[in-house]
Protein backbone atom coordinates (compact mmCIF):
# COMPACT_ATOMS: atom_id res chain seq x y z
CA UNK A 1 0.00 0.00 0.00
CA UNK A 2 2.37 2.42 1.12
CA UNK A 3 4.39 1.54 -2.15
CA UNK A 4 1.68 2.51 -4.31
CA UNK A 5 1.11 5.38 -2.72
CA UNK A 6 4.55 6.59 -3.28
CA UNK A 7 4.54 5.40 -6.84
CA UNK A 8 1.56 7.69 -7.61
CA UNK A 9 2.88 10.80 -5.11
CA UNK A 10 5.68 10.11 -7.50
CA UNK A 11 4.33 10.52 -11.04
CA UNK A 12 1.80 13.95 -9.37
CA UNK A 13 5.37 15.07 -8.80
CA UNK A 14 6.72 14.65 -12.10
CA UNK A 15 3.45 16.24 -13.31
CA UNK A 16 3.65 19.32 -10.68
CA UNK A 17 7.72 19.91 -11.20
CA UNK A 18 7.41 20.57 -14.87
CA UNK A 19 4.25 22.70 -14.83
CA UNK A 20 5.72 24.82 -12.58
CA UNK A 21 8.92 25.23 -13.62
CA UNK A 22 7.54 26.19 -17.00
CA UNK A 23 4.90 28.50 -15.45
CA UNK A 24 7.93 29.90 -13.70
CA UNK A 25 9.96 30.80 -16.54
CA UNK A 26 7.36 32.35 -18.14
CA UNK A 27 6.96 34.49 -15.27
CA UNK A 28 3.56 33.59 -13.84
CA UNK A 29 2.69 36.13 -11.24
CA UNK A 30 2.47 34.85 -7.94
CA UNK A 31 -1.64 35.70 -7.75
CA UNK A 32 -4.32 33.95 -5.66
CA UNK A 33 -6.27 33.85 -8.78
CA UNK A 34 -3.11 32.87 -10.91
CA UNK A 35 -2.39 30.07 -8.10
CA UNK A 36 -5.97 28.75 -7.99
CA UNK A 37 -6.18 28.61 -12.00
CA UNK A 38 -3.33 26.65 -12.19
CA UNK A 39 -4.05 24.45 -9.35
CA UNK A 40 -7.20 23.22 -11.12
CA UNK A 41 -5.09 22.87 -13.98
CA UNK A 42 -3.16 20.86 -13.07
CA UNK A 43 -5.43 18.59 -11.18
CA UNK A 44 -7.91 18.22 -14.36
CA UNK A 45 -5.10 17.26 -16.80
CA UNK A 46 -3.85 15.02 -13.84
CA UNK A 47 -7.07 13.18 -13.56
CA UNK A 48 -7.49 13.12 -17.36
CA UNK A 49 -3.50 11.54 -17.64
CA UNK A 50 -4.83 9.05 -14.43
CA UNK A 51 -7.98 8.48 -16.55
CA UNK A 52 -6.08 7.35 -19.41
CA UNK A 53 -3.33 5.34 -17.91
CA UNK A 54 -6.63 3.12 -16.32
CA UNK A 55 -8.26 2.88 -19.53
CA UNK A 56 -5.62 2.05 -22.56
CA UNK A 57 -2.41 1.08 -20.35
CA UNK A 58 1.22 2.87 -19.95
CA UNK A 59 2.37 2.53 -23.17
CA UNK A 60 -0.60 4.16 -25.26
CA UNK A 61 -0.13 6.71 -21.69
CA UNK A 62 3.33 7.02 -22.82
CA UNK A 63 2.92 7.86 -26.77
CA UNK A 64 0.59 10.01 -26.03
CA UNK A 65 1.98 12.10 -22.46
CA UNK A 66 2.63 15.00 -25.05
CA UNK A 67 -0.79 15.87 -26.01
CA UNK A 68 -1.78 14.93 -22.06
CA UNK A 69 0.96 17.57 -20.22
CA UNK A 70 3.18 19.20 -22.72
CA UNK A 71 1.42 20.51 -24.69
CA UNK A 72 -1.47 21.88 -22.69
CA UNK A 73 1.42 23.78 -20.59
CA UNK A 74 2.19 25.40 -23.51
CA UNK A 75 -1.39 26.44 -24.37
CA UNK A 76 -1.65 27.88 -20.79
CA UNK A 77 1.16 29.71 -20.93
CA UNK A 78 0.26 31.46 -24.33
CA UNK A 79 -3.29 31.61 -23.55
CA UNK A 80 -3.52 32.18 -19.84
CA UNK A 81 -0.30 34.18 -19.23
CA UNK A 82 -0.14 36.10 -22.35
CA UNK A 83 3.89 34.94 -23.43
CA UNK A 84 5.11 34.24 -27.15
CA UNK A 85 4.39 31.05 -28.56
CA UNK A 86 8.19 31.11 -28.60
CA UNK A 87 8.65 31.81 -24.45
CA UNK A 88 5.50 29.02 -24.32
CA UNK A 89 7.57 26.78 -26.20
CA UNK A 90 10.77 27.48 -24.74
CA UNK A 91 9.68 27.53 -20.84
CA UNK A 92 7.82 23.54 -22.15
CA UNK A 93 11.32 22.26 -23.52
CA UNK A 94 13.51 23.26 -20.73
CA UNK A 95 11.34 22.41 -17.76
CA UNK A 96 11.31 19.17 -19.62
CA UNK A 97 15.06 19.06 -19.22
CA UNK A 98 15.12 20.36 -15.90
CA UNK A 99 13.16 17.24 -15.44
CA UNK A 100 15.97 14.64 -16.63
CA UNK A 101 18.12 15.30 -13.28
CA UNK A 102 15.57 14.11 -10.51
CA UNK A 103 14.71 11.25 -13.07
CA UNK A 104 18.56 10.21 -13.20
CA UNK A 105 19.25 10.41 -9.67
CA UNK A 106 15.62 8.14 -9.02
CA UNK A 107 17.24 5.70 -11.40
CA UNK A 108 20.43 5.69 -9.57
CA UNK A 109 18.98 5.39 -5.90
CA UNK A 110 16.81 2.55 -7.40
CA UNK A 111 19.55 0.62 -8.70
CA UNK A 112 22.12 1.18 -5.96
CA UNK A 113 19.22 -0.22 -3.27
CA UNK A 114 17.98 -2.03 -6.35
CA UNK A 115 14.64 -1.20 -5.14
CA UNK A 116 11.36 0.54 -7.40
CA UNK A 117 9.97 2.61 -4.27
CA UNK A 118 13.44 3.93 -3.27
CA UNK A 119 13.76 5.19 -7.36
CA UNK A 120 10.38 7.33 -6.50
CA UNK A 121 11.54 8.77 -3.51
CA UNK A 122 15.04 9.40 -5.07
CA UNK A 123 13.25 11.11 -7.45
CA UNK A 124 10.87 12.85 -5.29
CA UNK A 125 13.16 14.26 -3.31
CA UNK A 126 15.68 15.27 -5.99
CA UNK A 127 12.77 17.28 -7.55
CA UNK A 128 12.10 19.40 -4.28
CA UNK A 129 15.47 19.90 -3.95
CA UNK A 130 16.08 21.10 -7.77
CA UNK A 131 13.14 23.36 -7.89
CA UNK A 132 14.52 25.17 -4.84
CA UNK A 133 18.05 25.49 -6.55
CA UNK A 134 16.22 26.28 -9.84
CA UNK A 135 14.33 28.88 -8.04
CA UNK A 136 17.04 30.72 -6.25
CA UNK A 137 20.37 30.16 -8.83
CA UNK A 138 18.63 29.94 -12.09
CA UNK A 139 14.95 31.14 -12.87
CA UNK A 140 15.75 34.77 -12.83
CA UNK A 141 18.72 34.76 -15.25
CA UNK A 142 17.04 32.34 -17.31
CA UNK A 143 13.69 34.44 -17.75
CA UNK A 144 15.89 37.36 -18.83
CA UNK A 145 17.78 35.53 -20.95
CA UNK A 146 14.62 34.19 -22.83
CA UNK A 147 13.47 38.08 -22.85
CA UNK A 148 16.50 40.14 -23.89
CA UNK A 149 15.88 39.22 -27.99
CA UNK A 150 14.54 36.55 -30.08
CA UNK A 151 17.97 35.18 -30.36
CA UNK A 152 18.85 34.60 -26.72
CA UNK A 153 15.46 32.62 -26.94
CA UNK A 154 16.17 30.37 -29.77
CA UNK A 155 19.81 29.97 -28.60
CA UNK A 156 18.76 28.97 -24.94
CA UNK A 157 15.79 26.55 -26.55
CA UNK A 158 17.59 25.03 -29.16
CA UNK A 159 19.75 22.08 -26.69
CA UNK A 160 16.39 21.93 -24.55
CA UNK A 161 14.05 21.69 -27.98
CA UNK A 162 16.74 19.16 -29.70
CA UNK A 163 16.84 16.84 -26.68
CA UNK A 164 12.41 16.26 -25.99
CA UNK A 165 13.00 15.13 -29.65
CA UNK A 166 15.44 12.99 -29.22
CA UNK A 167 14.50 11.84 -26.21
CA UNK A 168 10.96 10.71 -27.77
CA UNK A 169 12.80 9.84 -30.90
CA UNK A 170 15.00 7.14 -29.42
CA UNK A 171 13.05 6.24 -26.39
CA UNK A 172 9.30 6.53 -26.21
CA UNK A 173 8.17 6.41 -30.70
CA UNK A 174 11.25 3.87 -30.96
CA UNK A 175 13.32 1.85 -29.71
CA UNK A 176 16.13 2.30 -31.69
CA UNK A 177 18.52 3.30 -28.45
CA UNK A 178 17.95 0.00 -26.76
CA UNK A 179 18.93 -1.58 -30.39
CA UNK A 180 22.26 -0.46 -29.67
CA UNK A 181 23.17 1.75 -32.29
CA UNK A 182 26.62 3.64 -32.44
CA UNK A 183 24.67 6.61 -34.56
CA UNK A 184 21.71 6.80 -32.25
CA UNK A 185 24.49 6.80 -28.85
CA UNK A 186 26.70 9.10 -30.66
CA UNK A 187 23.65 11.66 -31.64
CA UNK A 188 23.08 13.76 -29.30
CA UNK A 189 26.94 14.38 -27.33
CA UNK A 190 28.04 15.36 -31.27
CA UNK A 191 24.76 17.74 -30.88
CA UNK A 192 25.23 18.84 -27.75
CA UNK A 193 29.21 19.75 -28.60
CA UNK A 194 28.05 21.70 -31.92
CA UNK A 195 25.69 23.50 -30.15
CA UNK A 196 27.91 24.42 -27.10
CA UNK A 197 30.28 26.17 -29.99
CA UNK A 198 27.39 28.15 -31.51
CA UNK A 199 25.89 29.01 -27.97
CA UNK A 200 29.00 30.32 -26.79
CA UNK A 201 30.43 32.17 -30.00
CA UNK A 202 26.71 33.46 -30.78
CA UNK A 203 25.86 34.64 -27.24
CA UNK A 204 29.81 36.59 -26.89
CA UNK A 205 28.63 38.32 -29.87
CA UNK A 206 25.53 39.13 -28.40
CA UNK A 207 26.60 40.39 -25.34
CA UNK A 208 29.09 42.39 -27.14
CA UNK A 209 26.00 44.05 -28.53
CA UNK A 210 24.16 44.44 -25.69
CA UNK A 211 27.47 46.06 -24.12
CA UNK A 212 28.04 48.48 -26.91
CA UNK A 213 24.73 49.76 -26.78
CA UNK A 214 24.44 50.27 -22.95
CA UNK A 215 27.75 52.00 -23.22
CA UNK A 216 25.74 54.21 -26.12
CA UNK A 217 22.87 54.72 -23.78
CA UNK A 218 25.93 55.68 -20.64
CA UNK A 219 26.86 58.37 -23.27
CA UNK A 220 23.83 59.86 -24.55
CA UNK A 221 22.49 60.18 -21.08
CA UNK A 222 25.89 62.15 -20.42
CA UNK A 223 25.58 64.13 -23.19
CA UNK A 224 21.74 64.89 -21.75
CA UNK A 225 22.85 65.95 -18.59
CA UNK A 226 25.60 68.24 -20.33
CA UNK A 227 22.74 69.88 -22.16
CA UNK A 228 20.87 70.74 -18.70
CA UNK A 229 23.47 72.00 -17.27
CA UNK A 230 24.20 73.98 -20.15
CA UNK A 231 20.95 75.23 -20.22
CA UNK A 232 21.01 76.12 -16.53
CA UNK A 233 24.71 77.94 -17.05
CA UNK A 234 23.01 80.13 -19.81
CA UNK A 235 19.90 81.10 -17.74
CA UNK A 236 22.27 82.02 -15.15
CA UNK A 237 23.89 84.25 -17.45
CA UNK A 238 20.53 85.62 -18.48
CA UNK A 239 19.78 86.37 -14.89
CA UNK A 240 23.22 88.40 -14.30
CA UNK A 241 21.66 90.33 -17.07
CA UNK A 242 18.10 90.99 -15.75
CA UNK A 243 20.08 92.01 -12.64
CA UNK A 244 22.80 94.41 -14.16
CA UNK A 245 20.04 95.94 -16.05
CA UNK A 246 17.82 96.38 -12.27
CA UNK A 247 20.94 97.98 -11.03
CA UNK A 248 21.28 100.34 -14.11
CA UNK A 249 19.68 103.17 -11.43
CA UNK A 250 23.57 102.81 -9.75
CA UNK A 251 25.43 103.16 -12.53
CA UNK A 252 23.50 106.12 -13.45
CA UNK A 253 23.99 107.97 -10.20
CA UNK A 254 27.78 106.99 -10.49
CA UNK A 255 28.11 108.92 -14.16
CA UNK A 256 25.72 111.69 -13.08
CA UNK A 257 28.40 112.32 -10.28
CA UNK A 258 31.32 112.23 -12.89
CA UNK A 259 29.60 114.42 -14.99
CA UNK A 260 28.98 117.18 -12.41
CA UNK A 261 32.83 116.88 -12.15
CA UNK A 262 32.99 116.96 -15.78
CA UNK A 263 35.68 114.01 -15.82
CA UNK A 264 34.70 113.15 -19.50
CA UNK A 265 37.47 110.15 -19.73
CA UNK A 266 36.65 108.68 -16.58
CA UNK A 267 32.74 108.44 -18.31
CA UNK A 268 34.71 107.33 -21.21
CA UNK A 269 36.64 104.71 -20.10
CA UNK A 270 33.56 103.59 -17.24
CA UNK A 271 31.08 103.65 -20.86
CA UNK A 272 33.33 101.18 -22.33
CA UNK A 273 33.45 98.94 -19.26
CA UNK A 274 29.82 98.76 -18.81
CA UNK A 275 29.41 98.30 -22.88
CA UNK A 276 31.43 95.14 -21.91
CA UNK A 277 30.05 93.46 -18.95
CA UNK A 278 26.69 93.91 -20.86
CA UNK A 279 27.90 92.94 -24.41
CA UNK A 280 29.11 89.71 -22.30
CA UNK A 281 26.17 88.56 -19.98
CA UNK A 282 23.19 89.57 -21.97
CA UNK A 283 22.29 86.91 -24.75
CA UNK A 284 21.51 87.71 -28.23
CA UNK A 285 17.81 87.29 -29.57
CA UNK A 286 17.11 85.31 -32.53
CA UNK A 287 14.18 84.14 -32.00
CA UNK A 288 11.22 83.84 -29.89
CA UNK A 289 12.34 80.88 -28.19
CA UNK A 290 14.29 81.20 -24.70
CA UNK A 291 16.45 78.22 -24.79
CA UNK A 292 17.05 78.44 -28.85
CA UNK A 293 18.62 81.79 -27.61
CA UNK A 294 20.60 81.02 -25.07
CA UNK A 295 22.08 78.39 -26.86
CA UNK A 296 22.53 80.29 -29.33
CA UNK A 297 24.08 83.17 -27.80
CA UNK A 298 26.61 80.84 -26.10
CA UNK A 299 27.76 79.31 -29.08
CA UNK A 300 27.65 82.50 -31.52
CA UNK A 301 30.55 83.77 -28.94
CA UNK A 302 32.32 80.65 -28.73
CA UNK A 303 32.31 80.92 -33.05
CA UNK A 304 33.45 84.75 -32.57
CA UNK A 305 36.68 83.73 -30.22
CA UNK A 306 37.69 80.85 -32.37
CA UNK A 307 37.61 83.05 -35.36
CA UNK A 308 34.43 81.42 -37.27
CA UNK A 309 31.87 83.29 -39.03
CA UNK A 310 28.94 82.23 -37.87
CA UNK A 311 25.43 83.40 -39.77
CA UNK A 312 22.58 82.92 -37.64
CA UNK A 313 18.80 82.65 -39.35
CA UNK A 314 16.48 81.67 -36.30
CA UNK A 315 12.17 81.95 -36.58
CA UNK A 316 10.75 80.06 -33.70
CA UNK A 317 7.74 80.53 -31.68
CA UNK A 318 8.28 80.76 -28.09
CA UNK A 319 6.80 77.27 -27.27
CA UNK A 320 8.19 73.57 -29.18
CA UNK A 321 6.96 70.16 -29.33
CA UNK A 322 10.82 69.35 -28.34
CA UNK A 323 11.70 69.21 -24.39
CA UNK A 324 14.17 71.81 -23.82
CA UNK A 325 16.56 69.29 -23.49
CA UNK A 326 16.40 67.63 -26.25
CA UNK A 327 16.59 70.80 -28.13
CA UNK A 328 19.56 71.76 -26.36
CA UNK A 329 21.13 68.35 -27.33
CA UNK A 330 20.33 68.54 -30.99
CA UNK A 331 21.28 71.96 -31.58
CA UNK A 332 24.32 71.97 -29.44
CA UNK A 333 26.13 68.44 -30.83
CA UNK A 334 25.16 69.83 -34.70
CA UNK A 335 26.82 73.52 -33.68
CA UNK A 336 29.37 71.59 -32.12
CA UNK A 337 30.22 69.31 -34.81
CA UNK A 338 30.36 72.34 -36.43
CA UNK A 339 32.59 74.58 -34.88
CA UNK A 340 35.46 71.34 -34.50
CA UNK A 341 35.17 70.88 -38.08
CA UNK A 342 36.27 74.56 -39.05
CA UNK A 343 38.79 74.35 -36.68
CA UNK A 344 40.30 71.66 -38.59
CA UNK A 345 41.06 74.82 -41.57
CA UNK A 346 44.40 76.05 -41.09
CA UNK A 347 43.07 79.67 -42.78
CA UNK A 348 41.04 81.05 -40.23
CA UNK A 349 39.60 83.39 -43.26
CA UNK A 350 37.66 79.98 -44.44
CA UNK A 351 36.03 79.17 -41.37
CA UNK A 352 32.16 79.55 -42.13
CA UNK A 353 29.04 78.19 -40.60
CA UNK A 354 25.68 78.79 -41.71
CA UNK A 355 22.80 77.73 -39.70
CA UNK A 356 19.03 78.04 -40.59
CA UNK A 357 16.18 76.86 -37.75
CA UNK A 358 12.94 77.46 -38.18
CA UNK A 359 9.25 75.96 -37.63
CA UNK A 360 7.45 74.47 -40.80
CA UNK A 361 3.98 72.39 -40.93
CA UNK A 362 4.52 72.00 -36.52
CA UNK A 363 7.86 70.40 -37.43
CA UNK A 364 11.03 71.62 -36.67
CA UNK A 365 13.48 72.02 -39.33
CA UNK A 366 17.48 72.38 -38.94
CA UNK A 367 20.09 73.34 -41.74
CA UNK A 368 23.42 73.43 -40.54
CA UNK A 369 26.37 73.45 -43.03
CA UNK A 370 30.25 74.45 -42.40
CA UNK A 371 33.19 74.65 -44.31
CA UNK A 372 35.86 71.96 -44.07
CA UNK A 373 39.32 70.93 -44.76
CA UNK A 374 39.64 67.08 -45.26
CA UNK A 375 36.98 65.16 -47.06
CA UNK A 376 34.54 63.47 -43.90
CA UNK A 377 33.87 59.75 -43.79
CA UNK A 378 30.18 58.17 -43.90
CA UNK A 379 29.38 54.94 -42.35
CA UNK A 380 25.25 53.86 -42.66
CA UNK A 381 24.80 57.75 -43.57
CA UNK A 382 26.28 58.87 -40.52
CA UNK A 383 30.37 60.73 -40.66
CA UNK A 384 32.71 59.25 -38.74
CA UNK A 385 35.21 60.30 -36.32
CA UNK A 386 38.89 58.96 -35.95
CA UNK A 387 38.95 59.72 -32.55
CA UNK A 388 38.49 57.59 -29.59
CA UNK A 389 35.56 59.01 -27.78
CA UNK A 390 34.07 61.10 -30.91
CA UNK A 391 30.83 60.33 -33.19
CA UNK A 392 28.43 59.74 -30.53
CA UNK A 393 26.71 63.62 -30.20
CA UNK A 394 25.66 62.39 -34.47
CA UNK A 395 24.37 59.25 -32.82
CA UNK A 396 22.74 61.71 -30.14
CA UNK A 397 21.52 63.70 -32.56
CA UNK A 398 19.60 60.92 -35.04
CA UNK A 399 18.01 59.25 -31.92
CA UNK A 400 16.43 62.95 -31.08
CA UNK A 401 14.73 63.41 -34.78
CA UNK A 402 14.06 59.51 -34.89
CA UNK A 403 11.80 59.65 -31.75
CA UNK A 404 9.87 62.08 -33.53
CA UNK A 405 9.31 60.33 -36.35
CA UNK A 406 11.60 62.68 -38.26
CA UNK A 407 14.04 62.70 -41.21
CA UNK A 408 17.83 63.73 -41.01
CA UNK A 409 20.74 63.71 -43.82
CA UNK A 410 24.61 64.24 -43.34
CA UNK A 411 26.08 65.58 -47.06
CA UNK A 412 28.61 67.16 -48.61
CA UNK A 413 28.54 69.60 -51.46
CA UNK A 414 30.14 72.11 -53.09
CA UNK A 415 32.89 72.15 -50.12
CA UNK A 416 30.10 72.46 -47.38
CA UNK A 417 29.53 69.80 -44.81
CA UNK A 418 25.62 69.73 -44.02
CA UNK A 419 23.52 68.62 -41.80
CA UNK A 420 19.66 68.74 -42.50
CA UNK A 421 16.70 67.34 -40.17
CA UNK A 422 12.85 67.85 -39.51
CA UNK A 423 11.65 66.16 -36.40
Amino acid sequence: MLAAAIEFSRYFIVWLFGALVAVDLARMERTRKNYLVFGCFIVILFILQVSCLITWGMEVTTKVYPLLSHLPVVIFIFLYLKRSLLIAFTSMFVSFLCCQFPRWMGSVAGAVFDSVTLNHVGYIATALLTYYLLQKYVMTSAQHLMERSVKSCLLFAAVPAFYYLYDHTAFVYTDIMYSGSRAALQFMPFLVSIFYFVFVLLYYEETQKQVRMQRERDLLHTQFKQAQTQIASLRHMQQNAAAYRHDMRHHLALLQALASKEDIEEIKKYLSTAQSDIDAITPTRFCENETVNLILSGFSADAKQEGIMLTIEASLPETLHLSNTELCSLLSNAIENAIQGCLKITDSNKRFIKLRIFLKNNKLCLDIRNSYESEPVFQKGLPVSKEKGHGYGTKSMAHIVKKYGGVYQFSVKDGWFIFQATA
